[in-house]
């Protein structure tokens, strides 16, 4: 893609888009940035360059005066000033788009509602583990277009991809695919399920036969998908025995090329079923790129688990306490409740994101003991899942932890699986979740 002299606006002016802006002037386009937030922070070294910034209410001639829009994922492709540059014949495109055509490095590519930045981050370990070279971006942390913007000297780049990215690609082609699962998520920003689960197979899109896609098998729409891709499939199940992928069973079975490889699941840090499923995926790319046994197991024993996912926070006085705050919506709040010994009490809310909590049914009348809700759902949690435990509400979360402890015995678990956002009372789930270790350690100072 030639961009020298080419009109590009960059909608949305976060992170992403102010690499990706700094990549464009760097290619000799006439750069326009645009952000609907009239305070949004603008580095010095763009201020001082000659792009064109706006901020506040986009205006529809700032999008069709342009040849290429590069739109950042936090901004819907149904705004009207995109729908009108689109009906002008502007080109659209996500970054990842941008940063595909600009690179010739292999991508792993790494999708799914539940599971992505842990098998994102474990895939990282596995490659530095074997003393592979690898960047590491995408929906985690670092735009991926600053990698096309360095020396682009890795191996290959493993990268979280989004639904919102993925919704404005054309050409963006994965050596490897990774589908990790699809359940009901942001059906606030999308018009039905059936639109974000179109959203997330648009990752297989362009793969061809030399390429592969890695998919899970037990999610029935996941692997549906598989049906009328390109791309070499390899199924992975922590249920059932798999000849052509990845299953567990007393351990962990993949292939490396037509080899079958069994690591022992003694020794390894992550835990879970959930983590099962990241770990089976993460083996499936490993054994592609043909890392060896050794270094594998090397780093699924020295993996450290990331934070606000199924982090153990602390045991006082025989109650244990789980930091599950990136369980943003229903389905990774249901791994979770299954994944920790009962009884659980469970503090659950904050904003609402569309989908239904009754898929929590079964699952919290087996193990949970009693629900600790806050925030705003917190009223349409408690009337889809009135059939199930006794639930109590706290103004706060300290107050929601505090109101837990006064509740557990020895052996119980206080469970932080909100399945919910958390921008109704918090600047994000990292946020959330540190707010919850802190109350947790003040419980700690009081009663030990």
């Amino acid at each position: 893609m030639d961009l020298e002299g080419k009109r590009v606006l960059v909608a949305g002016a976060g992170k992403t888009g102010i690499s990706t802006a700094r990549f464009l002037l760097g290619k000799n386009a006439q750069v326009t940035v645009s952000d609907s937030n009239l305070n949004a922070v603008i580095p010095e070294d763009l201020i001082k360059s000659n792009v064109n910034i706006t901020t506040g209410p986009h205006e529809n001639s700032t999008f069709t005066d342009q040849d290429l829009i590069i739109i950042s994922p936090g901004i819907p492709l149904t705004i009207e000033p995109i729908v009108k540059a689109k009906s002008k014949g502007v080109e659209i495109i996500s970054e990842i788009e941008l940063a595909y055509l600009f690179t010739e490095t292999p991508i792993i590519a790494i999708t799914g509602t539940n599971g992505k930045t842990t098998t994102t981050t474990l895939l990282q370990h596995m490659f530095e583990t074997s003393e592979k070279k690898v960047f590491t971006g995408g929906n985690i942390g670092t735009p991926l277009i600053e990698y096309v913007s360095g020396n682009q000297d890795a191996d290959y780049i493993i990268a979280e991809i989004s639904s919102f990215q993925l919704e404005a690609i054309n050409k963006f082609r994965p050596y490897i695919s990774i589908l990790l699962n699809i359940t009901e998520d942001h059906l606030d920003r999308y018009d039905s399920f059936d639109d974000y689960a179109a959203a997330k197979k648009n990752i297989f899109a362009n793969q061809k036969d030399t390429e592969f896609a890695i998919i899970n098998i037990e999610d029935k729409l996941a692997a549906k998908m598989s049906e009328d891709i390109k791309a070499n499939v390899l199924f992975f199940s922590t249920k059932n025995e798999i000849e052509n992928g990845a299953y567990y069973k007393d351990g962990f079975h993949f292939l490396k090329g037509s080899e079958k490889i069994r690591i022992d699941e003694e020794g390894v840090t992550l835990q879970g079923e959930h983590n099962r499923e990241n770990i089976l995926s993460a083996l499936s790319a490993a054994g592609i790129c043909n890392l060896s046994y050794e270094n594998l197991t090397k780093a699924l024993h020295t993996f450290k688990g990331l934070p606000h996912r199924m982090e153990f926070v602390d045991c006082i006085n025989g109650i244990n306490f789980f930091n599950d705050s990136k369980a943003t919506n229903v389905g990774a709040c249901l791994k979770s409740i299954s994944s920790i010994k009962p009884p659980i009490i469970l503090i659950a809310g904050g904003k609402d994101k569309g989908g239904s909590y009754l898929p929590l049914i079964n699952e919290i009348n087996k193990n949970v003991q009693e629900i600790i809700l806050v925030g705003e759902a917190q009223n349409r949690i408690k009337k889809e899942l009135a059939a199930t435990v006794p639930m109590t509400s706290a103004i706060t979360l300290e107050k929601a932890v505090t109101e837990a402890f006064s509740k557990a015995k020895e052996g119980c678990s206080i469970l932080l699986s909100p399945a919910c956002s958390s921008f109704d009372m918090f600047d994000s789930y990292v946020h959330r979740g540190n707010v919850f270790k802190t109350a947790i350690e003040e419980l700690r100072i009081k009663f030990i």
